[in-house]
């Protein structure tokens, strides 16, 4: 008997990839020979793939075939899958009446101990661990049924992951737009340094030459040695390079958020490197001039876009 689930399987046939969130879940419910079926996945940001496994003890030889079928579908993330069979209205139930009587048998004797007058309640005797033996007896015991099983499992379990995949594709979707707004935050942030560092060349010169002047008590200075000290100074804080690589690393980023696949930890590499590029850009702008305290300001708000970044990017796939 083929097994039949009260929701559809997500098609899982290949297509343009796309950014995926690691934060998802999905349930789905089945029937397997007068048997329920319960399977629940969940998954939520981690470094590498990280799969863990709840499932009776008696469905445990099954257990190598379903961690397989994640990996053919997850490459990111710690998942929690939970499986779980209970009889339905037509599945046989066996009772151990051995073992209830002596459950019995015992809370009998702890009420003569202490005097309780309890009444026992046969559903919560059911209840008792090993009391009820329906699903060990009712799993399949030659190869061909036991085959069987498996498929039907693995079945539900790629529904499952297909459902939660379509949700994590959800997620994606919002976390690439508020991804590409910062990126457009950041270029913009480092256009406005780009027209401000134009403007720093004269000011170190005004700078340089008032720090001169007050140190040789107002002698004139001649204007080639102060251009040449203020070109030098303008060198040792000249942040071009840093703007070039920082505009090259926003470019990538937002190739890579155009591409597909595996996505994450290729973000996370290129924000260190702007977050890099923002710490030397503060460590080169020193001074009190103006434009040098705004470029200060906008390379903060610039290391802060990152880090936020940085947050976002850790729950990509």
């Amino acid at each position: 008997m083929t097994a039949k689930s009260t929701t559809e399987a997500t098609s899982m046939a290949p297509g343009k990839a796309e950014c995926r969130s690691m934060t998802g879940y999905a349930m789905v419910r089945g029937e397997f020979k007068g048997w329920t079926v319960r399977l629940s996945v969940k998954s939520v940001n981690h470094r590498f793939l990280d799969v863990k496994l709840r499932i009776p003890d008696s469905l445990e030889p099954y257990e190598h075939r379903l961690r397989q079928a994640v990996r053919g579908r997850i490459h990111r993330g710690h998942l929690d899958v939970h499986v779980s069979m209970d009889p339905s209205e037509s599945a046989p139930v066996h009772v151990n009446r051995e073992l209830l009587k002596a459950y019995v048998n015992a809370a009998t004797d702890l009420q003569k101990q202490t005097g309780g007058k309890a009444e026992l309640d046969t559903v919560s005797l059911l209840r008792l661990p090993g009391v009820i033996t329906g699903l060990a007896s009712a799993l399949p015991e030659t190869e061909e049924e036991q085959e069987e099983l498996g498929k039907a499992l693995e079945t539900y379990l790629l529904e499952a992951l297909g459902k939660m995949d379509e949700m994590r594709r959800n997620e994606g979707r919002h976390l690439t737009d508020e991804l590409r707004a910062r990126v457009a935050k950041i270029s913009i942030e480092a256009g406005q340094v780009r027209e401000l560092v134009s403007a720093l060349r004269p000011a170190f010169s005004r700078r340089l030459e008032a720090r001169l002047k007050e140190l040789l008590n107002g002698t004139n200075i001649e204007p080639a040695r102060l251009a040449q000290e203020a070109a030098l100074l303008a060198e040792r804080s000249d942040i071009s390079e840093e703007l070039d690589r920082l505009r090259s690393h926003l470019e990538q980023f937002t190739k890579l958020l155009d591409g597909a696949g595996e996505l994450g930890k290729k973000l996370d590499f290129l924000l260190q490197e702007m977050h890099r590029e923002a710490n030397t850009m503060l460590s080169k702008t020193p001074g009190v001039e103006s434009e040098a305290l705004t470029i200060t300001g906008l390379a903060l708000e610039i290391k802060s876009d990152i880090e936020k970044l940085r947050e976002q990017v850790q729950n990509i796939e």
